[in-house]
């Protein structure tokens, strides 16, 4: 493969295009249920689709399965795209190549907050609230702000993307080309290797307090917080 042409590590395409996949999709027939049952912020008059809440339900569960793994790679393997100690000041660096690398790196951890927000208060709602017009209630507003807050983050998440490094990164997305030493037969000792140096990474993080990463680790416990509770809450109350 060309070595000077941008490179996805393999593993994050697979994550990154299932997820995507199933989080478009959730965001599509997420605006049809709204269409079908709420209407009250404008609506577009298209054919009712009768089993809409149970394809959006569906969609959303495999991407809470999927979830945690994307997030975990995006917290370690991939941390350069997430937010970084000098982000915020990079910000005020406004029209310079940092600012705009800046910018992306926030919006995709406000993109993984905001996948959290949209699973948690997702699975606290019950399916009976919107048929029967229930439509008041404080999970189904969040779960709402999540869907705004998750198209806006996505937008600019593509146009970030496009502007940083134009249409050969999102090729390098899209492609299936990888090299060998990122073949899928390495998987499983690199995973080893991984394992083994767990407590090496453990001090690193550490480290990372101390310079200033502290920012970013804290999210990352409220990410993978958010997720398993959008495993254990519905199982303890009612969403009601």
């Amino acid at each position: 493969m060309n070595r000077s042409a941008p490179y996805q590590p393999l593993i994050f395409r697979i994550l990154h295009g299932i997820s995507g996949i199933l989080g478009i999709g959730a965001i599509i027939s997420g605006f049809l249920v709204y269409n079908t049952f709420d209407k009250r912020f404008g609506y577009i008059p298209i054919p009712k689709i009768n089993p809409i809440q149970d394809i959006h339900g569906t969609l959303a569960v495999f991407f809470l399965i999927l979830l945690p793994f994307f997030a975990v790679y995006s917290f370690h393997a991939g941390k350069r795209r997430l937010l970084q100690p000098d982000s915020i000041q990079n910000l005020t660096q406004f029209g310079k190549p940092i600012w705009w690398v800046s910018l992306q790196r926030l919006v995709n951890t406000n993109m993984l907050l905001a996948a959290v927000l949209a699973v948690v208060s997702g699975r606290m709602m019950k399916e009976e609230w919107l048929p029967l017009g229930e439509l008041d209630h404080v999970w189904y507003y969040a779960h709402l702000i999540a869907w705004v807050i998750i198209i806006f983050c996505l937008a600019i998440h593509v146009l970030m993307s496009a502007k940083v490094g134009g249409v050969p990164l999102l090729l390098s997305i899209l492609s299936w080309k990888f090299r060998p030493e990122d073949s899928p037969t390495q998987w499983y000792s690199r995973l080893c290797v991984w394992l083994g140096n767990f407590s090496h990474q453990i001090r690193e993080e550490i480290n990372q307090f101390m310079k200033g990463g502290l920012l970013l680790q804290i999210i990352e416990v409220i990410v993978l917080g958010g997720i398993i509770s959008a495993f254990i809450l519905p199982l303890l109350f009612s969403g009601g």
